[in-house]
């Protein structure tokens, strides 16, 4: 599909990609974009890439794929770095968990001839580097483009290809809607996760230690949740805050009214909360998505 892929960024999703293109023969030459020279070294070890450099400027020299798999508060410098180097016709995608933002930053940056297409593979797994990524990653899994209104219709129709021939089922999305719908089933539940796990440190060193030692399933779900990326999801809250604060004050209000039903006692409230949200977890199962752990949304 490409004859030159540049991906910036091998945590999880970059290597993931790297894999799935090899295998799908998707590419002839990719080549590794990171900041850090050792995973440079040791993605080249893996052979995962032809070609491994730190400076993305000359990394996007020559491909007419480039995508951005690093953290969204790196988008913008990143992209003002690569934008007089890519070539004319050059895709540029990422895998942000964040859209909106990542357009805001990343379009008046790139020049004319180079074609913006938003992506959010919604995939993830607890580890990350390029050790921990697998071609599999994106089979049965959604993945959301959020087009520009301008963004011509081939590059598009590339991206959707690119997506689709990894395994992933694609839909295509308004930035705005993305960010609002992933404020709710990602965002939130992350920084609940990270509150709940929080009020558990603040506890007296013995209670801290029981509430170590005996997690139930419930706090240990929390915790595989809180040990996600801090920079990632630190990024991630910063660059999609209007969403996440309106997804936030509708949670609080309906905690508040769970609150007030224990307080009250009123057993047919709490009936009838459990029952309907028991219902959204049924119908999670039935669309194949229940088994898919941590969406760390990388």
């Amino acid at each position: 599909m490409f004859n030159q892929v540049t991906i910036i960024g091998f945590g999880l999703i970059g290597s993931s990609i790297a894999r799935a293109m090899i295998e799908k023969k998707l590419t002839n030459t990719i080549v590794c974009v990171d900041k850090d020279q050792e995973v440079c070294t040791h993605v080249l070890a893996l052979g995962i890439a032809d070609d491994a450099t730190t400076d993305a400027s000359l990394g996007v020299e020559g491909s007419d794929l480039v995508i951005l798999c690093c953290p969204v508060g790196a988008m913008e410098f990143v992209g003002s770095r690569i934008a007089g180097h890519l070539q004319k016709g050059a895709i540029v995608t990422d895998v942000g968990s964040v859209k909106g933002r990542v357009i805001e930053m990343l379009q008046p940056r790139l020049p004319s001839h180079a074609h913006l297409v938003p992506a959010h593979p919604i995939s993830g797994a607890e580890n990350t580097g390029p050790d921990a990524g697998f071609a599999e990653l994106f089979i049965n899994r959604w993945c959301i483009v959020t087009p520009l209104p301008h963004t011509e219709l081939q590059a598009l129709e590339k991206v959707t290809k690119l997506w689709e021939a990894m395994g992933s089922m694609v839909e295509i999305m308004e930035s705005d809607h993305h960010d609002l719908v992933l404020g709710l089933t990602s965002h939130l539940p992350h920084l609940i996760a990270y509150s709940v796990v929080g009020t558990a440190t603040d506890l007296e060193d013995d209670i801290k230690s029981e509430v170590i030692k005996f997690s139930a399933g419930g706090f240990r779900d929390f915790t595989r949740l809180a040990a996600s990326d801090p920079t990632l999801w630190r990024d991630v809250f910063l660059n999609n805050k209007p969403a996440v604060l309106e997804v936030l004050q509708r949670f609080t209000e309906d905690l508040t009214a769970l609150q007030k039903a224990i307080r009250k006692g009123d057993g047919e409230y709490l009936y009838r909360q459990f029952t309907e949200t028991r219902d959204i977890r049924s119908a999670i199962v039935d669309a194949g998505q229940a088994e898919y752990l941590t969406p760390l949304d990388e």
